[in-house]
């Protein structure tokens, strides 16, 4: 694959970064950063994020990569994908999960995340939640880790944004890593796909997998080798 024109795909919290209590305190360890540097200058790279699109900018800073897409794939920098009534969804919803103790509502540019993480009955939470958010009209909800996400039901998901940086960037085979349900769709994607679980799950469409979200660091820096190794092979 290394020999390939490869694109190296990326989900952001709890994939090159760790899973935090709060959004907001997520980040990449400096070796990561580090890391993603050097790939980013061997391959086309990009990031796929449920956050938006400018969070996730702000989080790569000093990391340039071809392509950031914020909000499950559905906001690029090139062309905003359809607006949806997030304003009106989460009027609908708060009323509902208000009593909900340890449960708040982050609002984005074309998505809402419900998040239960601080909730002292989780599975209860997760049951209320998806329970208020079937009611929305012309939605697609999903779940994560310790949240409950909801979409336009026709916004483009992960797979639709990489297949599309796949054809953009002229790429044959595409290595896609991931840790959540809203990766499933970049999982699926057919062609020459490598998709990378972080953590071994059952039930999933990835037919590989990383142990740990520390592996991120290793599987990195084997990337870069490859290349280098290639690179300087061909100059001889």
């Amino acid at each position: 694959m290394a020999h390939e024109q490869t694109l190296c795909a990326f989900d952001f919290d709890g994939t090159l970064a760790p899973i935090a209590d709060h959004p907001d305190h997520a980040g990449m360890r400096k070796r990561t950063r580090d890391l993603l540097r050097r790939v980013a200058s061997l391959y086309p790279c990009v990031v796929v994020s449920g956050r938006d699109r400018a969070s996730v900018l702000k989080k790569l800073s000093g990391v340039h990569v071809a392509g950031v897409l914020g909000n499950h794939g559905a906001e690029s920098g090139r062309t905003p994908g359809p607006r949806r009534d997030v304003k009106r969804w989460k009027a609908a919803l708060q009323p509902e999960l208000d009593p909900l103790a340890g449960t708040w509502i982050e609002k984005k540019e074309f998505s809402l995340a419900i998040h239960y993480r601080q909730s002292p009955s989780k599975a209860e939470a997760r049951r209320r939640i998806l329970a208020a958010a079937g009611k929305l009209k012309n939605v697609r909800v999903f779940g994560g880790k310790d949240v409950v996400n909801v979409t336009g039901r026709l916004a483009p998901h992960k797979g639709d944004a990489i297949a599309a940086e796949r054809d953009r960037l002229q790429c044959n085979w595409v290595l896609y890593l991931g840790d959540d349900e809203n990766d499933e769709d970049a999982f699926a994607l057919g062609g020459n796909m490598v998709p990378v679980c972080i953590g071994r799950k059952r039930r999933t469409h990835a037919r590989y997998y990383l142990r740990t979200q520390t592996e991120i660091d290793d599987l990195l820096d084997l990337l870069a080798q490859l290349r280098e190794a290639e690179r300087k092979a061909s100059s001889q």
